[in-house]
């Protein structure tokens, strides 16, 4: 079976490795936070405030808001429009992300 990015025919750069969670993961550039969780398999990383529910990407075009992650210790950063960069950190976002 053929990876998407040979049906695509897509020639990134070399990958890099950001940390989830203190959890190494490979991206490639031009990947967005949410793509590169995914791709290791990751699709919650967002709590909801109250009953702290998983959430990932629900609309995937920076509508929603459910993708939010704290990343490089700035939260509320929207998972589906950020691109990485390497040596990012991104952790969970629990609730707003800010000590309640």
């Amino acid at each position: 079976m053929s990876s998407p990015l040979d049906l695509a025919g897509a020639r990134p750069g070399p990958a890099f490795t950001v940390t989830f969670d203190a959890r190494d993961i490979e991206a490639l550039p031009g990947q967005t936070v949410a793509a590169a969780l995914w791709a290791a398999g990751i699709t919650s990383w967002r709590t909801t405030r109250g009953e702290g529910r998983p959430r990932g990407v629900f609309c995937g075009i920076g509508v929603c808001f459910d993708c939010l992650v704290t990343v490089n210790d700035r939260p509320g950063q929207r998972a589906c429009l950020l691109p990485l960069q390497p040596g990012d950190a991104i952790r969970t976002q629990e609730g707003t992300g800010h000590d309640d």
